[in-house]
């Protein structure tokens, strides 16, 4: 064969490839460094998204050309979540150090669904910790996953499975012998929904309870519906608590709910996507006592912990159970005493057999600042959300909607409007002003019918300063729209 003709991916000329990577690295932390003087989004011109309507290229382009035309398109308009003021959601602001770790990562290139590679061990590392600061025995197991929706689902079929009262594995979920019912509250995400939708049972399987004025789950109502779902001939199975809800950050009684599961023989999920690491708070952990007694906890390192996206993590209180919900093996993979597939398969504990080594940014991360210094880093969000409520309560212009059980501050501007509709109309012009003009991003929620706007504090960079210049732009665009 004429090597000459030989098609490689590989640059002609690594030294060329070596000083455009020089400068993206340069680009990358003066873009971090910057990012205050940056608007937190802007709208995308149509000149822009139509650059993303051309059709497939069919020729090669210069590498640097392409990273001219990313620093000009998507560089310029991205989510914004990195900024200290993006208050949007709930969003973790990445971190270097795991950036760093996505880019070795994919250099290192393994997919991480099985084998007896250096990067699996390291995976087994990073749940294992995650395990420990949750406070999981030791008889625990876990996979990571994309993020908290996957997380969730994850725990939800080993929940399925372990409470059908029949292999659901071997004879599917016709063979049930009563409807299963699941209980969350009317603040639960719609990941649980999708959830159930997706495990065959059905939207009705879901059961929302009732919540009281701090959004936490009604545990004697609950209490009530399941003892309504037995007399009915249903089947009660899981209960999902909540450690930090999306709109408002509350955190259901799990010591309650758990008791509640130990007497009735239920699963319990907790859906710890936005709170579960308060646990490793010295301040605050208080707040989720009782999260090491579920059966199944669903983790999301993307937020609190500051991995960038995409890093999720499902915890199982018996990981028999999660590997013989998952454990599937053809005949092109079996697990030898010896050679590359001696170890155990990573995909045995979850839906993905092709995964990326996304453990690595987490494993870097928690060594170089180490599981303190993100404890901390929980407390001081807290303290900022804290202040801020204070300064909503002493302001008569402004309303406070919600406690503030976390990090979320849920709060609305007043002024002399009365009903309900015209203070949903305003406070909706409010924010998408503050969200156009790049100053800060808040978003909005509906909490037992009444509107709300909201800013989750959930950035490493984020500085009491960027809270009271949101407030005072929400007070400045409030008066001039009401003319005063």
């Amino acid at each position: 064969m004429d090597t000459r003709s030989h098609i490689s991916l590989d640059p002609d000329d690594w030294s060329e490839t070596r000083a455009l990577a020089h400068r993206i690295v340069d680009d990358a932390i003066a873009g971090l460094g910057g990012l205050r003087d940056r608007p937190v989004w802007q709208p995308m011109p149509d000149t822009v998204r139509e650059t993303f309507r051309s059709p497939v290229p069919l020729q090669p382009t210069p590498l640097a050309d392409i990273y001219d035309d990313l620093g000009a398109t998507i560089l310029r308009y991205p989510m914004g979540n990195t900024h200290p003021r993006f208050f949007a959601w709930y969003m973790g602001g990445s971190n270097f150090t795991g950036a760093l770790g996505d880019f070795l990562a994919a250099i290192e290139g393994s997919n991480l669904g099985g084998g007896d590679t250096a990067a699996a061990a390291a995976d087994g590392q990073v749940v294992d910790w995650l395990r420990q600061m949750m406070g999981f025995p030791d008889a625990a197991g876990g996979t990571l996953t994309s993020g908290g929706s996957m997380a969730n689902m994850v725990g939800l079929t080993v929940a399925r499975n372990a409470m059908a009262g029949v292999d659901v594995r071997a004879d599917g979920i016709t063979d049930l012998p009563q409807p299963l019912r699941f209980y969350a509250s009317d603040q639960v995400h719609s990941a649980h929904q999708k959830a159930v939708e997706a495990l065959g049972l059905g939207h009705k399987a879901l059961r929302q309870v009732p919540t009281d004025a701090a959004f936490r789950m009604d545990v004697n109502a609950l209490a009530a519906m399941i003892a309504e779902d037995r007399a009915a001939g249903r089947r009660p199975a899981c209960v999902i608590a909540t450690a930090g809800t999306t709109s408002t950050g509350s955190i259901d009684d799990l010591p309650a709910v758990a008791a509640l599961c130990r007497r009735e023989g239920l699963w319990l999920h907790i859906d710890g996507c936005i709170g579960a690491f308060l646990r490793i708070a010295p301040e605050n952990r208080q707040l989720v006592e009782g999260i090491d007694l579920a059966d199944s906890l669903a983790l999301d390192p993307h937020k609190w912990l500051q991995t960038p996206f995409e890093c999720g993590c499902a915890l199982v209180r018996d990981r028999r159970q999660l590997f013989e919900t998952f454990n599937l093996h053809g005949d092109y993979l079996q697990v030898q005493a010896r050679g590359i597939a001696a170890a155990e398969f990573l995909g045995d504990y979850g839906f993905e057999l092709s995964r990326s080594f996304k453990a690595l940014k987490l494993w870097m991360s928690l060594r170089e600042h180490g599981v303190e210094r993100f404890g901390a880093l929980v407390d001081q969000h807290i303290g900022m959300a804290r202040a801020m409520a204070e300064r909503i309560a002493a302001e008569p212009r402004l309303e406070l909607m919600a406690p503030v059980a976390i990090n979320i501050v849920c709060f609305r501007y007043r002024g002399a409007v009365g009903s309900e509709a015209e203070l949903r109309a305003l406070n909706t012009e409010i924010m998408l002003r503050i969200q156009e003009s790049g100053v800060a991003m808040p978003t909005d929620t509906t909490l037992h019918g009444r509107h709300s706007l909201r800013a989750a504090i959930n950035n490493h960079r984020t500085r009491p300063e960027d809270l009271d210049l949101l407030l005072d732009e929400v007070l400045r665009h409030g008066m001039a729209l009401q003319g005063c």
